[in-house]
């Protein structure tokens, strides 16, 4: 779950540029980042995780419910379609061609709807860090905050992420016993597993 969780905050590319403009007489001071590693030192992140296994488990036991009923029905077809009388035989292939397409549309509304709750508990914490980095750069003088993700090199100073957590409430001592993701990898998409395709015997 935690791997949907990044990408989801990955997408957001908040990264925290400032609108004024510079005087000349004030130095360059950039600051950077990465809203993914501080959501993740986060207590809200294990309560995101929970409710989101739990989503899932709910939408995954309906999708087994549905395609055992699609199995049964399947079975009991095969195992009496060749006596089966004509019109009898084409209404259980109908079904059966009714029941895999309604497998089929729950998986991609179960997938719409998990991303749909992953949105929805996500999106309040990263709102909520974007202005915890904005105070920190105004209260510590930073002309710009990035992303580390666009870093390729600069001083160990220059990592704000221990005041962030701290003015967010985290103990940054225990936060940095997690490394600090470099760059978010794409995340594996949870997806449902195919329905067999179903049998004709004629």
């Amino acid at each position: 779950m935690m791997n949907k969780i990044k990408t989801l905050v990955a997408a957001f590319l908040l990264i925290s540029f400032a609108t004024f403009a510079q005087s000349n007489d004030q130095p360059l001071k950039i600051g950077y980042t990465n809203v993914e590693y501080i959501l993740l030192q986060m207590p809200e992140s294990k309560q995101i995780e929970s409710e989101l296994k739990t989503h899932s488990t709910q939408l995954e036991a309906q999708l087994k419910t549905k395609y055992a009923d699609y199995e049964a029905k399947l079975q009991a077809y095969e195992k009496g379609a060749a006596t089966m009388d004509k019109v009898v035989r084409d209404d259980k292939e109908k079904e059966l061609m009714n029941l895999n397409n309604s497998i089929q549309e729950f998986q991609r509304s179960a997938q719409a709807s998990l991303q749909q709750k992953e949105k929805s508990l996500v999106d309040p914490v990263i709102a909520k860090i974007d202005k915890a980095i904005k105070e920190v750069r105004v209260e510590n003088g930073y002309t710009y905050i990035i992303s580390n993700q666009a870093l390729l090199a600069g001083p160990e100073d220059g990592d704000i992420s221990p005041i962030v957590l701290k003015k967010l409430g985290v103990d940054p001592a225990k936060a940095q016993q997690t490394p600090e993701p470099a760059a978010s990898k794409p995340a594996a998409t949870t997806t449902p597993a195919k329905t067999t395709t179903k049998k004709k015997n004629k």
